[in-house]
């Protein structure tokens, strides 16, 4: 039964930069995060979701940050400074990175017009659900040694390394509201790895390991000093979290409210809808067919009956010419 625990040292060895093989592990890790910072950012630009998965494997930023959260439940100062400056280092290194990818594109990646980076620049309270769910199990994993080869999904699920590298290519591309949406996204995981990872430690009882009790005190650690902790994390970074998803849950509804108006006006004309896309607080709605383009006067009229402003939508009218090649006799 014990032995399906790692001990005190075993937990120490896997995630501290410290003792006589420090060198290599600092050496380990900045090259595997230059490595993965440069795999990523070339998977966000070329929107290749296989290559940002690839970057998710090879980043090594989630031993620190175990590191940190270990590092706090045994009272270990030292290093808890080496860990947060590996995690606050090497999160800067990776923006960085990200910003001289991007001076190498000459097109701006953008929300707008990349699938990678869109998904990385709204965080929403769902996404803070998938990262505690996520920072259970890799904390689990640091215990126990029976699911320990769960490591290599975990590293998939909580996206720590693409989220900087898309902060540093919008960065570049001029977009300082995606930057911060991207770094708020990277927070989100490293809060939910190091609140439930506190609480999972303080569950298995990791802390006892350094207590010093008295002969026949068999007490458990308390959890009111854990949990608080995680409740003031989950706060702090829940706020922003639900601005955002109210935000986005508004916008989806409205572009799907435009695009079921603008469908049913495009088909009475002849014409067709291609795309709602968002830029603002402006929609834009994206029709095609053959000229005459047509008015758009019972278009305004339907969605204002909808409930939507009409000026806050934009048809975009594109004409498309049909030419009948004549068969040769």
């Amino acid at each position: 039964m014990a032995d399906r625990f790692n001990t005190s040292a075993d937990m120490r060895d896997a995630v501290f930069f410290d003792g006589s093989s420090s060198g290599a592990r600092y050496s380990r890790f900045w090259m595997l995060l230059v490595l993965a910072s440069i795999i990523a950012s070339a998977g966000i630009v070329g929107d290749s979701t296989a290559t940002v998965i690839g970057a998710m494997i090879v980043a090594p930023l989630m031993t620190p940050i175990l590191g940190t959260m270990l590092a706090t439940v045994l009272g270990d100062r030292a290093n808890l400074g080496r860990s947060l400056l590996l995690v606050l280092g090497g999160a800067a290194a990776a923006v960085l990175i990200g910003f001289a990818v991007g001076l190498l594109v000459q097109t701006p990646v953008l929300a707008a017009t990349n699938a990678q980076v869109a998904a990385r620049v709204s965080p929403r309270l769902i996404d803070l659900l998938a990262a505690l769910g996520t920072g259970v199990v890799g904390s689990v994993a640091l215990v126990r040694r029976d699911i320990s080869d769960t490591l290599p999904g975990v590293a998939i699920a909580i996206s720590l390394v693409p989220p900087l590298s898309v902060a540093g290519l919008v960065l570049e591309s001029g977009s300082v509201a995606q930057f911060l949406g991207a770094l708020l996204l990277f927070l989100t995981n490293v809060v939910a790895i190091l609140g439930t990872g506190i609480v999972v430690m303080s569950v298995y009882g990791v802390s006892r390991l350094t207590r010093r009790r008295a002969p026949g005190d068999h007490t458990a650690p308390s959890l009111l000093a854990p949990v608080a902790l995680l409740a003031g994390m989950l706060v702090l970074i829940g706020i922003p979290l639900t601005v955002t998803s109210v935000t986005v849950t508004a916008q989806s509804n409205l572009e799907g409210t435009v695009q079921t108006v603008g469908r049913d006006w495009a088909a009475g004309v002849g014409w067709s809808v291609t795309g709602v896309s968002t830029q603002g607080t402006e929609v834009i709605l994206h029709v095609q067919g053959t000229p005459p383009a047509p008015g758009t006067a019972e278009l305004e009229t339907a969605l204002a009956a909808a409930g939507v402003d009409p000026e806050r939508v934009t048809v975009d009218l594109t004409p498309v010419t049909v030419v009948r090649l004549s068969r040769v006799p």
